[in-house]
């Protein structure tokens, strides 16, 4: 009997249609399964970013003054802690990452990249201009923003991620909306202690359960280690962190959807990315008891006198 010389169809991508591309497990790295892999993603991502914290809470550069800020109450946190994640989530990529190269170069490239175009913004930015929509009304009236800057730089950091995982191909458009777009969500987020690490942590938690790999867990221990000082109000992530652990999210969703997955994160991206300029989203989380619960779970005690 002659053998069976047809080509192997190629491996489906955990969620939508079967195609070519990284696959859930592409990160993975040679002889580690996709839940060892993860596992060692949470744990070196857990303490990287516990370190970092810890050493420039004690020697901060340039001085306390230069990283506080004034959080939704009056407190103050120091916005190292997006740095710690930075930190975090590079080393634990550089550690757990395997082949194929280009994915690890991807996902270290989003989180350096839009860390530092958060923290530009961060130390720079100014608060009269907020959203797409001032930054953008700024831009017409000739006066570029930090915030121009980090959306522009976003958005390319996004096409270069996007290029590196899917290659010159039409999945390109929406992997790069959804690298963007979490990148800029998990931001928006930023605005309650704890609120953009429970979303980021929820979000990791579904990919680990549609395909386990070290990103994912990666996000998970990093956000774990900072947790207690984001929801103790000794820390917050800024634009820094958040803009890093969103694009992270973006690109391990990118690495595991197929091409209909990608079009629906996207699509839902742009529709909530669109609701932020006219929909507080604090509010629509207060007016709802559920969302409000989770919200407030692990908050330091406020009177009613200081809220």
């Amino acid at each position: 009997m002659t053998p069976d010389r047809r080509p192997a169809a190629p491996a489906a991508r955990g969620w939508g249609p079967a195609g070519a591309g990284l696959g859930g497990a592409g990160l993975a790295g040679a002889g580690l399964g996709g839940a060892a892999s993860e596992l060692l993603g949470a744990a070196v991502g857990a303490g990287a970013a516990g370190l970092a914290w810890q050493v420039l809470r004690r020697r901060p550069p340039g001085g306390t003054r230069r990283w506080a800020r004034t959080n939704y109450r009056g407190g103050e946190v120091c916005l190292l802690e997006g740095v710690a994640a930075v930190i975090g989530g590079a080393a634990a990529i550089a550690v757990t990452g395997g082949r194929p190269r280009r994915a690890t170069a991807s996902a270290a490239a989003t989180v350096l990249c839009c860390g530092a175009l958060g923290l530009y913004d961060d130390l720079s930015g100014s608060a009269t201009r907020r959203g797409f929509a001032g930054h953008l009304g700024a831009l017409r009236h000739g006066e570029v923003t930090s915030g121009t800057v980090k959306i522009v730089g976003i958005g390319a950091t996004a096409l270069g991620a996007a290029l590196l995982i899917e290659g010159p191909r039409w999945r390109v458009v929406p992997a790069t909306v959804v690298v963007a777009g979490s990148a800029n969500l998990l931001n928006l987020l930023d605005l309650r202690p704890g609120r953009a690490l429970k979303t980021a942590g929820v979000a990791a938690a579904l990919l680990t359960v549609i395909s386990p790999g070290p990103l994912p867990g990666v996000v998970l221990g990093v956000g774990g280690a900072l947790m207690p000082a984001d929801l103790g109000e000794t820390g917050m992530l800024g634009d820094c962190g958040a803009n890093a652990l969103g694009g992270l999210l973006g690109a391990a969703a990118v690495a595991t959807a197929g091409g209909r997955g990608l079009v629906v994160l996207a699509g839902g991206l742009v529709v909530l990315t669109g609701a932020s300029e006219r929909v507080s989203f604090s509010a629509v989380i207060a007016g709802n008891p559920v969302l409000r619960l989770v919200d407030e779970w692990g908050r330091v005690a406020v009177s009613p006198a200081r809220t």
